[in-house]
């Protein structure tokens, strides 16, 4: 079903309204309902109030550095659209991960909580974390996958130094599926005591709400920059889709601005033709998995598939029930990028416009770059540059440096 002009989507400070039961949609839910009820009830009744808000925007601002600028960048848009990106990536801890993990620590150190416990993939978001709890001094306790923690060993250090405990999970294909397996699980456990905090918009009610509300500065910052800026809405926005939270940050307040085409990028890893992707939207199919109803990647019996993308923070089977909703009403087009264009994205930001991005952030770039080619001079691109490739460096150069740089 697609969305026509007439109707609109029911939004509510910024972000997609869920129902009072998690759904939008059909997607969603909750089916973990006992342990969660006390966050919900604290999102619901103390997260937006004066006192709540005003702390957190003064870390937003004294703490993280926002708002973060939208820049052009000129050297990528030559030969067709206008190119902006919403640099997230200068954010304090280089992502914008940052923005709910503030929030969610903020969270649980005013619900008593000794601890919060998270997954993280590419580290990002586990850096964030450890951030904010040495920020609010509350205990850290971060699960990442063995094969992520080798991938991604400079976030793994500066987890550690910050005084959080990075625990490897050995289960499984050892990424952040296994992560978040690990860390729910042991939430579980003493659910009085610690918190999930969360890294994207997924996972059972409430957490997908919570998440995208926390992001949803970026796209408020964002409408109003670009509207400063040039004058007018940017005609298309981009943002890299794993669980989905940069893609609901800067969706967010664009959702009834039909001239607003809105883009969220998967990786297609190797190859949709293959099993090494982790395109859950284009190759899923709905169906409940850590709690909550969405597309994810299965086989022929409903088993869980393993997945691949060059980047950590893509490599989830699932997705958040908001994107899950966007495209089936067709108000958001999902499209894939392969690991080798989003290397060569990488590569071309740098070269280019002397930004290291992300390989998360690369996804987004290299679409734009292909839209780029088939609009004309008058139309414009904001890509949600949602992380720095600090991390990435070792990895990208061990893996494909020979064919970029002179070593």
């Amino acid at each position: 079903m697609n969305i026509s002009a007439e109707i609109s989507i029911n939004v509510k400070n910024g972000t997609l309204n869920a129902s009072n039961d998690g759904y939008f949609g059909q997607y969603g839910g909750i089916f973990l309902k006992k342990p969660l009820a006390e966050i919900n009830e604290f999102f619901q009744t103390k997260v937006y109030t004066k006192e709540f808000q005003d702390e957190l925007l003064e870390y937003y601002k004294n703490y993280v550095g926002r708002p973060s600028p939208i820049y052009f960048a000129k050297n990528i848009s030559k030969k067709g659209a206008k190119i902006y990106l919403k640099r997230e990536d200068l954010n304090h801890t280089g992502a914008h991960k940052i923005n709910h993990c503030l929030g969610e620590v903020l969270m649980a150190k005013k619900m008593g909580k000794k601890r919060v416990l998270a997954e993280t993939g590419a580290g990002q978001h586990g850096l964030a974390l450890a951030t904010a709890a040495a920020l609010v001094n509350i205990e850290c306790v971060i699960y990442m996958g063995e094969k992520d923690i080798k991938k991604e060993y400079p976030n793994v250090l500066k987890m550690k130094v910050l005084g959080a405990k990075v625990i490897s999970v050995k289960t499984g294909n050892q990424s952040l599926k296994d992560a978040v397996e690990a860390a729910f699980e042991e939430y579980l456990k003493d659910p009085i005591n610690q918190m999930y905090a969360i890294g994207s918009v997924v996972g059972p009610h409430p957490f997908p709400n919570l998440v995208a509300a926390f992001q949803s500065i970026v796209g408020k910052e964002a409408k109003e920059q670009f509207l400063g800026q040039t004058g007018k809405l940017p005609d298309n926005i981009v943002a890299s889709v794993g669980g989905g939270s940069n893609a609901m940050g800067i969706f967010a307040h664009f959702f009834n601005d039909q001239s607003v085409k809105l883009y969220g990028v998967e990786p297609a890893g190797k190859g949709l033709q293959t099993s090494l992707h982790a395109a859950s939207l284009t190759k899923g199919i709905p169906g409940v998995i850590h709690g909550f109803k969405c597309y994810y990647l299965q086989n022929n019996n409903g088993e869980p598939m393993k997945t691949h993308s060059v980047a950590s923070g893509l490599d989830y089977l699932g997705v958040g029930p908001q994107h899950c909703y966007l495209k089936d009403i067709g108000r958001t087009t999902y499209v894939t990028i392969n690991d080798e264009e989003a290397i060569d994205a990488f590569f071309v930001l740098s070269q280019k416009e002397g930004i290291v991005p992300a390989l998360e952030s690369a996804h987004a770039l290299a679409y734009a770059l292909k839209l780029n080619k088939e609009l004309d001079e008058n139309q414009t691109i904001l890509v949600n540059l949602s992380g720095r490739g600090d991390k990435d460096l070792e990895y990208v150069i061990k893996n494909y440096g020979k064919h970029y740089i002179h070593v």
